[in-house]
């Protein structure tokens, strides 16, 4: 059984570093996409919102699929269409071609978030101990590989299909040869899941909101640290493309750590000091005097948004145990509203208002956060001091604690 786990819990982390390079090489990419189909300024934001809006479709569907299909089977099947849908938005060169192949992405995107998130729930009530966060590491690892192959796709002028191309023919055949090895562990077992009981969307509320809040920070970091670098605290344009990057490494040295964390001090320790991490980031952001002291700022951003998304997916496992799937779906959903309201409203402030004023909107929402902490706790009769501990299939002989 340790080696199944051992197997399972990397073929699994080789999914969410796929799709970290896949999201990362679409979303860097999109200025180059708008200049190829001829998309106006006033339809991108159409275009964008649409994404977000069909992947909350695909989560919803996800959670009816999964009561009746395995979580690593819809995985196994989304991730290939997810990077065919790349590639796709690379080989078109009209509108519709476009709007298919994004609108494939979206959905497949839903599911493959939602069903990613319910093996790495799953995988760690098995273990018994905390590893989803090492799961989104290898995201952020992706995401960084990602971006970096995007960089040298438009420094040499590359189109995007010969961008898109080897990326896929290499991801595409070893993600699909890993999916062999995916493990459903508890949560997709049938057993356990037929004698759950519904999921209460009251007790699930909070965890949404801090969702919802985690990904307003990310996607203000994502869509305005360049401008506000160089509009507002007058960077140059080469410097103004490092916050994001140096948000990313962060995100990924945050999260490789971050389940030692959990481990000792509990997730509730852990969640607090995210939230006031990011918080703090956010105020030298709004204060800060010059481009320096702003990059810090996202330094710190990145090490405290890091964690809350990973731990809100495991407090939603250990909510409803007998019913997890059900909930990280649902609870997937409000990663996409977090990512759709986030830049707009940032957006809408900056222009009534000022920049510095609108990044104190995400900080306030972040520190909303430590009001709903006691959400993360894990269930009191389940390990009595708070705090997590390995099951002998986790330890067993031979085991290397991968």
């Amino acid at each position: 059984m340790t080696d199944v786990l051992r197997r399972g819990r990397a073929s699994l982390a080789f999914s969410f570093f796929a799709q970290g390079a896949t999201f990362a090489l679409l979303v860097t990419r999109i200025p180059a996409i708008q200049d190829r189909y001829g998309v106006s300024d006033a339809l991108l934001p159409a275009f964008l919102a649409a994404v977000p809006i069909l992947a909350g479709v695909g989560s919803v569907t996800t959670e009816h699929l999964v009561k009746r299909i395995r979580p690593s089977r819809l995985l196994r099947w989304s991730q290939p269409v997810v990077l065919l849908a790349l590639l796709g938005v690379g080989a078109g060169d009209r509108l519709v071609e476009m709007a298919v192949a994004l609108g494939a992405f979206g959905l497949a995107v839903g599911a493959l978030d939602a069903s990613m998130n319910m093996l790495g729930v799953s995988l760690q009530r098995t273990y018994g101990r905390s590893i989803m966060l090492g799961f989104h590491a290898t995201y952020s690892l992706g995401g960084i590989v990602g971006a970096s192959l995007a960089w040298a796709g438009a420094h040499w002028h590359l189109s995007l299909f010969t961008s898109y191309l080897p990326v896929v023919l290499v991801l595409l055949p070893a993600a699909f040869l890993a999916s062999r090895w995916y493990v459903d562990g508890e949560a997709g077992a049938g057993p356990e899941k037929a004698e759950g009981g519904p999921v209460v969307f009251k007790l699930l509320l909070p965890l949404c909101l801090v969702m919802t809040f985690a990904y307003i920070g990310d996607s203000t970091v994502s869509n305005w640290s360049a401008k506000y670098l160089q509009d507002v605290l007058g960077s140059s344009e080469q410097l103004a493309t490092v916050p994001y990057n140096v948000y990313m490494v962060m995100t990924l040295v945050g999260r490789a750590v971050g389940d030692v964390g959990v481990r000792r001090f509990g997730a509730v320790a852990v969640v607090r000091l995210g939230a006031v991490v990011a918080a703090l980031g956010f105020a030298v952001v709004a204060t800060a005097p010059g481009a320096w002291v702003g990059m810090l700022g996202f330094t710190l951003l990145g090490l405290g948004l890091c964690v809350l998304v990973p731990q809100t997916f495991a407090a939603a496992g250990r909510l409803f145990p007998g019913a997890s799937d059900t909930a990280i779906a649902r609870l997937n959903i409000f990663n996409y509203v977090g990512f759709l309201v986030g830049s707009p409203l940032v957006g809408a402030l900056g222009d009534a208002w000022n920049y510095r004023g609108a990044m104190l909107v995400p900080m306030v929402l972040v520190l909303v956060t430590l009001g709903y902490a006691r959400s993360f706790a894990p269930e009191p009769d389940r390990y009595g001091d708070g705090h997590e501990r390995p099951r002998t299939a986790d330890v067993g002989p031979g085991s290397n604690g991968l």
